[in-house]
């Protein structure tokens, strides 16, 4: 019963969609000749910053392995 119900005011909904709640996108944007290069160096910036995290955090790994391994090294020639 509780789905008919749903279903029927779902089915209503639908039907009494009018086409004045639509909103002309154009009339509130202003699109001009820079909004693709915008639009191009957001998505950019958004490839390549995970890229540049990875190498440093790559690079921060490695350097720690390197002086654990020089400390290891140093502390066999010690005894």
């Amino acid at each position: 019963m509780k789905r008919k119900l749903t279903a029927m005011l779902l089915a209503g909904a639908l039907l009494s969609v009018n086409t004045a709640y639509a909103i002309d996108s154009y009339r509130y944007l202003h699109v001009s000749i820079e909004t693709p290069w915008m639009i191009f160096l957001f998505l950019l910036a958004a490839v390549f910053v995970p890229f540049v995290l990875m190498i440093v955090l790559m690079w921060r790994i490695q350097l720690r392995k390197s002086l654990d391994k020089s400390s290891a090294k140093s502390r066999d020639t010690e005894n």
